[in-house]
């Protein structure tokens, strides 16, 4: 779930939002207070604060004011939050309608990243006049309480419904999670009815949702709310005012009923043309609430990954000249709207970066990269023309219809002259190995490997041994630098036994067994081939 990584034969999908919340962690309150139904007067007490403060400002205020401004609303917002222990938890699920729960440890980066996040929610939720109550546990410390919420790991975010816990789906940042958990308390839907309201909305949102309607019921408005409901990331407005949804969406003469979503990019306005179900509903957001580029960040990057468009293009540079490529790149990826996800990272930002150019050696790399990946026939394509408008489209268009060529690392060709044991690299797998007319013995080795050592040792002194030979040759390769299609390696180390007269099927052989039994194994495959030479036992 955090950092993605490929192996010569698969690709696995990334899941790494929860990792790349990293941060230093949070202090916590007072856990032994039975804080419960103390929300109020903790208001209170800073509304007395402010009011109290009538000394004369000084100078260094006057500086500090500014900067303070920020601590002292978080400050506020975190004592929205109401902190259990062991006596309060269960009393707080029981005696609330709704709940949200983190759970945190004090030692945990990603808790100490989301706990802000998570009071600035509760603090704009109190505000709306929301009926949940967000709370926080240490788990850590109140181990049996955290338990007994199914608090299995940190940080957990769960909503308790009269008692009953659901999961959380949504987004980490303030805002989706005041937008996830409206959803699921009965305000999945914001209504509008005048002209003023959807202005002072459009002050608060660049991204939604608009549906119009004669009347809030009937099938298609059923779907509509149903879709909203199921929504986790995009905010649903409705109305029943044409005056109104020119103001939300002021393209075109819309007409009941209507769906369209709005977002903060070039491509501002998307009507929907579907048939009014749920299920289409989503289906189109799914595919239009990303922008034509997705410019990753820590916070959206697990949408990125979870995304239902498996064939994504990823362009790596530094900011600035990110910024100078996003408009050509914003052009190209509307001629492949809906059919290509197209995402710039910040090739500085290396918890972003490095994991997904480390897949292919270029993790050390400076300069501008373009990449791809077909998560559907998990393959991965490296665009090694030069980088203009032209041959990014070329190769665009080769990843939609097939035709790119995948992308395996490989170290450069070594000098095996005189080597007792060949040392095979990705571009050299097909003449050492699969086109060899010999038999070989192969061991798949990788630097961060605790036992590869043995096993290399092993196979030296099995090279030595049956030196003279003509019909057996003994390789190795770095699983971790070289990839190939046709080697498929989990473990390591791993020893192969690729049979002359068969090297579409490698016989496996134990790096647990001796010296003396891996050599009696390796003359045993040599028997079996015809005119197959032999070597005494060891």
């Amino acid at each position: 779930m955090y950092s993605p990584r490929f192996s010569s034969r698969t690709l696995l999908l990334p899941a790494i939002l929860l990792l790349l919340l990293t941060a230093a962690s949070v202090s916590s309150e007072n856990e032994d207070a039975d804080d419960l139904g103390d929300i109020d007067e903790l208001i209170a007490i800073d509304d007395e604060q402010e009011n109290g403060e009538n000394s004369q400002p000084t100078t260094a205020y006057f500086e500090s004011r500014e900067a303070g401004k920020k601590s002292e609303v978080l400050s506020r917002a975190q004592r929205v939050v109401l902190e259990l222990n062991g006596d309060s938890a269960k009393r707080a699920i029981e005696e609330n309608e709704y709940v949200m729960v983190l759970g945190y440890a004090p030692w945990c980066g990603r808790s100490a990243e989301l706990m802000p996040r998570f009071a600035e929610a509760a603090n704009v939720l109190k505000g709306l006049g929301s009926r949940v109550l967000l709370a926080k546990i240490d788990g850590d410390r109140y181990t049996k309480a955290a338990s007994s919420l199914e608090i299995k790991g940190f940080p957990t975010l769960l909503l308790f419904v009269n008692g009953s816990s659901r999961p959380y789906t949504g987004g980490f940042s303030s805002e989706e999670i005041v937008l996830w958990t409206r959803k699921k308390t009965g305000a999945p839907v914001i209504g509008m009815s005048s002209v003023a309201d959807a202005n002072e909305f459009l002050k608060q949102h660049s991204t939604y949702a608009v549906g119009l309607f004669d009347k809030f019921e009937g099938p298609d408005y059923g779907e509509f709310v149903k879709a909203a409901v199921a929504d986790n990331e995009v905010q649903f407005v409705e109305t029943s005012s044409t005056e109104v949804a020119k103001v939300l969406y002021p393209v075109g003469t819309p007409t009941k009923p209507f769906f369209g979503l709005v977002k903060s990019e070039p491509e501002h306005y998307t009507s929907f043309d579907g048939h009014f179900s749920s299920d289409e509903i989503l289906h189109f957001m799914e595919t239009n609430k990303f922008p034509l580029v997705t410019v990753m960040t820590e916070l959206n990057s697990g949408k990125v990954y979870s995304s239902s468009n498996k064939l994504q293009v990823y362009v790596f540079a530094e900011d600035d000249d990110l910024q100078k490529l996003l408009k050509p790149l914003q052009e190209i990826a509307k001629k492949f709207k809906s059919q290509l996800m197209f995402v710039a990272v910040d090739i500085r930002e290396e918890n972003l970066a490095k994991p997904f150019l480390t897949l292919f050696g270029l993790e050390d790399s400076e300069d501008t990269v373009v990449i791809s990946f077909d998560y559907n026939s998990n393959s991965k394509y490296l665009l090694e023309s030069d980088l203009t408008s032209r041959n990014i489209e070329e190769f665009c268009t080769g990843l939609v219809q097939g035709t790119l060529k995948p992308f395996y690392k490989s170290q450069t060709i070594p000098d095996n002259k005189n080597a007792g044991v060949l040392t095979v690299v990705g571009q050299t797998f097909d003449e050492f190995v699969l086109n060899s007319p010999a038999n070989i013995v192969l061991e798949v080795h990788t630097p961060w490997c605790i036992t590869c050592e043995t096993t290399s040792k092993h196979v030296e002194k099995l090279a030595k041994h049956f030196k003279g030979l003509d019909n057996l040759v003994f390789a190795r390769i770095d699983a971790s630098t070289n990839e190939h299609p046709k080697l498929q390696v989990e473990d390591y180390p791993t020893l192969l036994f690729y049979p002359a007269n068969d090297k579409s099927n490698p016989i496996k052989l134990s790096t647990k067994s001796s010296l003396k039994d891996l050599a009696a194994l390796i003359n045993k495959n040599l028997k079996i081939q015809d005119g197959g030479t032999t070597k005494d036992e060891l």
